[in-house]
């Protein structure tokens, strides 16, 4: 049985957004993480991958984004929000010490936060799936097990578990850790990617029961995707022979305009999403296993948030762990303190996310996005005065 080493400090399952971003912080900070994913990276995930500011800021802080940058992903400068055929451009202003937006493919992203985690010395290793927890008598996880790519069984120890697995994460289910608000999954997201076209920032295009937009990415493309409710997507496959045919045709009903425009361009990817989209919250802590991400906490994808909900807890939790490493805090009283601070941060934007998701008139829908742009700057200033993990002012604690 491949052990590597004995015991490590925390031992992370899942290495995109969340998990990545975690070990690199813990890294930072001086501590022994080993870093798992069952993908073999680079690899893509389900995602619509543009960062609001909360999280574009993060990646600024953490000394990522000129990298995020470099690889190809345009910064983006400006917004149009076209609702009842009125169009509104605004610019990006710089607040909380960026100045851009960007929505990075989720395959350049996630492997830039897992190296810049190895270069932090985590033991970063891919191709690993992890198929439970290990707990004492007591109750308290003390690793994790499962096997390598070759099928070879694999065991890890460590101090503290952290499950950043997503959606369906086995560390939830292992630690059975509990939903503790349930908002319904009602919505859905699809999406595909157009080339051939210029692409002036990122649209947002508000219609009666769906929102449509454009994000700016790599290789001069762009994510064209569709929110809505779950029944009307549903309803627009089955009137279509094909998965294409009915985003096609779902196009030309919420954003018509935009449909129009793409016919000068080419589609280069299948059609992909969720048709149902949890909006919940788990319990984010036990005794030695924490959960990060959408294993944590999942939101529907009408407000685009859940990077940067990935970044921020992952921050908020690799304070708290370090704490109770060093000795500076207990160990309950820390995790405990991560997830009242997470409730606490994730509740405006998810409380609007669930209103959005609802798809009310348009007029209403528009109101509620000016709120959660409001919320969304609020939280960007917030941790942008935060210290940053890693720096000297953080080990004062």
């Amino acid at each position: 049985m491949s052990t590597g080493r004995h015991r490590h400090d925390v031992a992370v399952v899942g290495a995109r957004a969340a998990g990545a971003a975690t070990a690199l912080l813990l890294a930072r900070l001086g501590h022994d993480v080993i870093l798992l994913d069952r993908a073999i990276f680079p690899a893509d995930t389900i995602s619509t991958h543009q960062i609001a500011r909360a999280g574009v800021a993060q990646l600024h802080r953490w000394g990522l984004l000129g990298a995020v940058l470099a690889s190809g992903a345009p910064a983006i400068r400006r917004v149009t929000f076209t609702a009842a055929d009125e169009s509104k451009v605004r610019a990006i202003k710089e607040k909380a010490g960026v100045d851009l937006l960007v929505a990075p493919r989720r395959y350049v992203l996630d492997t830039m936060v897992a190296a810049a985690a190895a270069a932090a010395r985590v033991d970063v290793r891919f191709g690993v799936t992890i198929t439970g927890v290990r707990q004492d008598d007591a109750g308290r996880a003390t690793g994790v097990y499962g096997h390598d790519a070759t099928g070879a069984s694999l065991e890890i120890h460590a101090r503290l578990v952290v499950g950043a697995d997503g959606l369906r994460s086995r560390v939830a289910r292992a630690v059975r850790a509990e939903v503790i608000e349930n908002r319904g999954d009602g919505g859905a997201a699809q999406y595909a990617y157009y080339d051939g076209i210029t692409w002036d920032g990122i649209e947002l295009i508000a219609a009666e029961r769906a929102l449509t937009g454009v994000f700016p990415t790599h290789d001069g493309q762009a994510c064209i995707w569709i929110c809505s409710p779950s029944a009307d997507a549903h309803a627009a496959r089955r009137a279509a022979a094909t998965r294409e045919q009915a985003f096609t045709a779902y196009l030309r009903r919420t954003a018509p305009e935009l449909a129009r425009r793409l016919h000068a361009g080419r589609r280069t990817s299948p059609v992909t999403g969720m048709l149902r989209t949890p909006n919940h919250i788990r319990r984010a802590h036990g005794p030695r296993w924490a959960l990060v991400g959408d294993a944590g906490y999942h939101r529907d994808a009408v407000t685009g948030h859940g990077l940067s909900d990935a970044y921020r807890d992952a921050e908020l939790l690799a304070i708290a762990v370090h704490r109770t490493l060093y000795g500076v805090t207990d160990e309950s009283t820390a995790l405990a303190g991560y997830q009242q601070q997470r409730d606490r941060a994730l509740r405006d934007v998810f409380d609007l996310t669930c209103r959005l998701a609802s798809y009310p008139p348009v007029p209403a829908f528009v109101e509620l996005q000016k709120q959660l742009g409001v919320a969304i700057d609020a939280e960007a200033a917030e941790l942008a005065a935060r210290p940053i993990p890693g720096e000297r002012v953080l080990a004062q604690l």
